[in-house]
């Protein structure tokens, strides 16, 4: 018997991928499913590859953008195609009302929420000495105090659900950046805010927060790009889907992991 067992399994064909029909069939073996996330500022790039990455996942999934709404259509059909609902809504992290009426029309399409990733942000290079007040509130405004309102707004659904938020930051709240200090600052204030959050909400909900480095997008391939490649110890710049697998760590792994920062930089902020 041992002998014919052995014949046969020398005699199989050999294994192969699934096929992405056969893959949505294994359902049960999705570590999301029939779970809800929410992404902001996912209509493309960091946030989009996010939100597929967590519909690979099983998740149904909503998205925001601000202004991007053709992108946002097209993210929400690429999240369907994957066998999951998909729902994208209007809205501006900056605005208290704006992001309480996404977030409640969202948990109120799914009828749930179990995961909210505040990835809505803005970048911007700019002299210390000649920042102007009003740089400096807005990148607050959508850097620090959207992903505080998103979270408040949220807070009720993922307490209920026993939820996870997963907040992205950045190298640049970790190391002073002289030429974006006020986008530094507001990231280190947005891992801050994550520790806070993260013993504020314990125990029902687990706060972390992913802080890539030099992320590309599209495979740009610039100079200034490559520059930043030959610093890292990994002798290239990381892309979306990287930092989608680390927020994916934080969705799905023990809820237990609470207050914690992953930086996806390759080592370039060490």
């Amino acid at each position: 018997m041992a002998w014919n067992l052995l014949r046969s399994l020398r005699t199989s064909p050999p294994l192969r991928p699934h096929t992405l029909s056969e893959s949505i069939k294994l359902e049960e073996m999705r570590k999301l499913e029939n779970k809800v996330a929410l992404v902001t500022g996912a209509a493309k790039r960091i946030g989009r590859a996010i939100a597929l990455a967590l519909a690979e996942e099983g998740a149904h999934v909503a998205i925001t953008y601000r202004e991007s709404e053709q992108d946002a259509q097209a993210t929400v059909q690429e999240i369907q195609f994957l066998g999951v609902r998909a729902f994208a809504v209007q809205a501006d992290v900056r605005v208290p009302e704006s992001i309480q009426s996404a977030v409640t029309r969202a948990a109120a399409h799914f009828g749930q929420l179990d995961v909210l990733v505040n990835n809505a942000g803005m970048f911007e290079t700019a002299a210390l000495e000649s920042l102007t007040v009003e740089q400096w509130d807005a990148m607050f405004e959508t850097n620090t105090r959207g992903p505080f309102l998103a979270s408040q707004a949220a807070y009720a659904h993922l307490k209920a659900s026993q939820g996870r938020i997963i907040n992205i930051g950045s190298l640049g709240g970790t190391h002073p950046w002289p030429t974006h200090a006020h986008y530094s600052t507001s990231k280190a204030a947005l891992h801050m805010l994550t520790q806070t959050m993260s013993k504020a909400f314990a125990p029902e909900i687990a706060v972390n927060c992913v802080a890539p480095g030099m992320i590309v997008n599209n495979g740009n391939t610039s100079a200034e790009y490559e520059h930043f490649a030959q610093k890292t110890p990994m002798k290239r710049n990381g892309s979306p889907q990287e930092v989608a697998a680390a927020v994916l760590f934080f969705a799905t792994g023990p809820h237990f992991i609470t207050g914690q920062l992953i930086g996806v930089d390759g080592g370039l902020g060490l």
